[in-house]
């Protein structure tokens, strides 16, 4: 589904990607961890095709296509679904008629019919109660105020309604409480499908505890240093990013 081969990437000028090779394939759960200023954002910016995020060489392909031809929201047509890490607030605009909007516009350029209000509304409810979305936080304007815990918890939400082939979930557990942590996980897994690829990116072992992924991948100074399974964020934890980094050096 996504094939990245010897990914360069840079910001304002600054060389951040230097190299990178990763694949996923449907159905599987991929993590990428590494530390601070290693990459982990900016890839997750590049896929998403954030503005001044620049590919300067090396490939995309996503289901066979070239991901980096295509404009944003094409991406989001086509089923590229980003969590971020810090969700925007959007004063003056509710969380419903955001979640409207945006599904509408979604199936307008997947050729599909728009729902209309009591359609989405039942959509919406349905999904929302098992993430603890409350009808409160539907008429709000969209994450003002909300807590670290609502704003990822409706970052879920959303990827439910959307329903995406490829999800990247940018530090979902930042700023999350131990069960604010377990519910949002909860809503992850409840999307994992055969059909769907998600690449999950933290900085800690303890959202893999939840989330298990089948591939780690340690990314530092702009390229994959290290891979294996659900045991190496355990290494991680125990002895560092230093240590992996080190010897791969």
């Amino acid at each position: 589904m996504l094939e990245i081969k010897d990914l360069h990437a840079a910001v304002d000028g600054k060389e951040i990607l230097k190299g990178l090779t990763l694949s996923i394939e449907p159905g599987q759960v991929h993590a990428i961890m590494g530390p601070n200023g290693s990459g982990k954002s900016t890839l997750s910016y590049v896929l998403a095709g954030r503005a001044g995020y620049e590919v300067t060489s090396g490939s995309i392909l996503y289901n066979g296509r070239d991901l980096v031809a295509m404009p944003t929201e094409e991406r989001a047509a086509q089923g590229v679904f980003l969590a971020m890490q810090y969700p925007v607030e959007i004063p003056g605009v509710t969380t419903l008629t955001f979640l409207k909007t945006a599904l509408n516009a979604q199936r307008r350029a997947r050729g599909e019919k728009e729902l209309d209000a009591m359609s989405v509304l039942k959509l919406v409810r349905g999904k929302a109660a098992t993430l603890k979305v409350t009808e409160e936080m539907l008429k709000r304007a969209l994450n003002v105020g909300f807590s670290g815990g609502e704003k990822k918890r409706l970052e879920i939400l959303q990827m439910a309604l959307f329903e995406p082939k490829l999800a990247i979930l940018d530090e979902t557990d930042s700023g999350l409480d131990i069960d604010a942590l377990k519910l949002v996980a909860e809503g992850v897994n409840a999307q994992r499908s055969p059909e769907r690829a998600m690449l999950v990116i933290t900085h800690y072992q303890r959202l893999l505890d939840y989330i298990v992924p089948d591939r780690i991948h340690v990314l530092a100074r702009g390229r994959i240093v290290a891979e294996g399974g659900k045991e190496l964020a355990h290494e991680l934890e125990a002895k560092g990013y230093e240590h992996i980094v080190g010897k791969a050096a």
